[in-house]
């Protein structure tokens, strides 16, 4: 009897005040893959089709981070907050005091909350369903409700996008200006602040954006290009043509796109070498999740050979409450952030090799730092991968 009833406060204390459910037909890319096949392999490829807990090692490690560190929340607690943005159609939203005490006895393999973190209807992170059955998106909400709490979702069945005139004989279309005139305010939903588990905002990205004349999808989802949105042939038989984006979402993880990312300039001192990175882009650099890093390091010559190396690291550090270096997620505060404005530029000096008669100064670009590496224990080479934005050789 005691079973039962802690079941059923488990059952009530869940809810999904704001989840909407979906259905079988369009709860998957796959069932997008007839119309927007080309589409669907872009976003395959994409971070937003690794967001899910199983797909993603820095995710799931910091989640279990917080989970062994944080003894006032269970794991599932934890996925179900993150799944705010990771996971936006689950459909459980929050758990409750009864909920813990239930999950602390291991007594939750059943519940709602279990269930939901294993459906396969999420198990695709952010996919097609997530960003295209949005109905309002309310920024008037202050700024700490992101994701989940910051949408209201088109029934099951009706899709939007940038088209007033788009049709389909499989499900129901709409025009939304946020993925058209206003695409920074989809964008914004999620990828605009972060907030630890002590109340530290450890990341402040819509704030820091200069709007301008460019706008996140300029450089994530690239320029429009001539192509299909859909390859159905509704236009005189054949598929209509239109001005449309990448779907690949490129970002931090993708090489290509720090190449040359920041203006590098290289003067050599007295004693030192003086160097000035200037941002060109919209937001700061590094940004982003929190551990994110730029690497300056100058390799020093004399006559061809290596003499030393300076290494200059621009990143952020955090500390928990009890003063121990940690990870942004569980940081109650900030004790080093290194970062260059956006559209600004800051100046950096390092120390000259004596003897040297040449340096070469690579700028690079790293996911996560040594310091966040070491702490979750992250083995997948793309974490620590530098990614080159610049390469000057220097002669004295």
């Amino acid at each position: 009897m005691r079973l039962i009833w802690l079941l059923w406060i488990v059952s009530f204390s869940l809810y999904a005040a704001v989840a909407v459910q979906v259905g079988d037909k369009f709860k998957d890319s796959g069932k997008c893959k007839a119309c927007h096949s080309h589409i669907v392999k872009q976003w395959d490829n994409s971070w937003h089709a690794k967001s899910h807990y199983g797909n993603d090692e820095y995710f799931q490690k910091t989640i279990d981070y917080v989970a062994r560190k944080d003894n006032r929340k269970s794991l599932n607690t934890i996925k179900i907050e993150c799944a705010t943005c990771h996971n936006p159609r689950i459909a459980v939203t929050s758990t409750s005091a009864e909920y813990e005490a239930i999950a602390a006895l291991k007594l939750d393999k059943d519940s709602a909350a279990t269930k939901a973190l294993q459906s396969d209807t999420i198990s695709e992170g952010i996919n097609c369903v997530v960003c295209h059955n949005i109905d309002q998106i309310h920024d008037e909400l202050p700024a700490d409700k992101r994701g989940i709490n910051r949408v209201t979702w088109m029934k099951s069945g009706t899709m939007i996008g940038p088209f007033a005139d788009a049709k389909s004989p499989y499900h129901h279309v709409e025009q939304r200006p946020f993925m058209d005139t206003n695409p920074n305010q989809l964008c914004f939903v999620c990828h605009a602040n972060d907030t630890s588990e002590e109340g530290h905002r450890f990341i402040d990205m819509q704030s820091e954006f200069k709007s301008g004349s460019k706008a996140c999808v300029d450089c994530h989802m690239g320029p429009r290009k001539e192509g299909v949105a859909s390859t159905l042939p509704i236009a005189n038989g054949q598929p209509r043509k239109r001005l449309i984006r990448e779907h690949g979402f490129v970002g931090g993880h993708t090489e290509s796109m720090w190449q040359n990312a920041l203006n590098v300039d290289v003067r050599k001192n007295s004693n030192t070498l003086d160097i000035v990175l200037s941002n060109p882009q919209p937001h700061a650099l590094p940004s982003g999740f929190g551990s994110r890093e730029i690497l300056i390091e100058a390799q020093y010559f004399n006559k061809g050979k290596s003499v030393k190396k300076e290494v200059l690291s621009l990143t952020a550090h955090y500390l928990s409450k009890r003063g121990k270096p940690t990870v942004p997620h569980l940081a109650a505060k900030t004790i080093q952030s290194i970062s260059i404005p956006a559209q600004g530029m800051r100046a950096f000096s390092l120390p000259i090799a004596a003897g040297a008669d040449q340096a070469v100064i690579t700028v690079s670009y790293r996911l996560v730092n040594d310091e966040i590496r070491g702490i979750l224990d992250l083995k997948d080479p793309i974490w620590s991968k530098k990614m080159v934005i610049k390469k000057i050789s220097l002669k004295f």
